[in-house]
């Protein structure tokens, strides 16, 4: 079956930088759009941030992310990523990635400081 391992979260102050990673295994990766969510509080709804196309092709982005997020995917890794610039306070959450067709990660944690 299908397991997603994303990882790379951390406490970090208001314009670090951080990169996410999201291991897929159980399936082909490259059959797979992939996508990154985030939750804040715990146990609210999981809203969008970015995804990519199998091959990495296309993009698309949370408005409140474009232009600091990059989302991208090394098919030969099975891995995605989440490099995330200049974060600020409110990007402090929960954060999933997704096959975008119903398999989640755990969550990384990402707290930015002010």
């Amino acid at each position: 079956q299908v397991k997603l391992v994303d990882s790379g979260g951390g406490l970090v102050q208001a314009g670090a930088s951080l990169r996410l990673s999201c291991v897929l295994s159980g399936g082909i990766f490259r059959d797979y759009e992939m996508g990154w969510f985030r939750q804040t509080p715990p146990g609210k709804e999981r809203k969008f941030v970015a995804r990519i196309s199998w091959s990495g092709g296309a993009t698309a982005y949370a408005d409140s992310v474009k232009g600091r997020f990059i989302i991208s995917r090394d098919n030969a890794k099975n891995t995605a990523y989440l490099q995330m610039n200049n974060l600020k306070p409110e990007d402090t959450a929960l954060y999933f990635c997704s096959t975008l067709r119903g398999v989640w990660g755990q969550g990384t944690q990402v707290t930015v400081s002010s």
